[in-house]
């Protein structure tokens, strides 16, 4: 895959970990949804680490590769 060049004042990435509850509410869809789309890597915005032997889920999700799958960022927790 080609490297994307962008053009254009891009927004102050800081590696925020963006919740979510706020990626689901920005992009029109369930928390549930976003969840399940990490876990099975559909929805490449974000990375699921399993939680010991539970069933819990830890994740990271990247402020600038949120920006860039989705368009959405916000440089405040929201």
């Amino acid at each position: 895959m080609p490297e994307v060049i962008y053009q254009g004042d891009l927004p102050a990435f800081t590696g925020r970990n963006v919740p979510i509850k706020e990626i689901a509410s920005a992009i029109g869809k369930d928390a549930q949804y976003v969840r399940l789309g990490i876990q099975q890597g559909l929805l490449k915005f974000g990375t699921a680490i399993k939680v010991g032997s539970s069933n819990e889920f830890s994740y990271y999700c990247p402020d600038k590769k949120v920006w860039e799958e989705t368009g959405y960022f916000n440089k405040e927790a929201v």
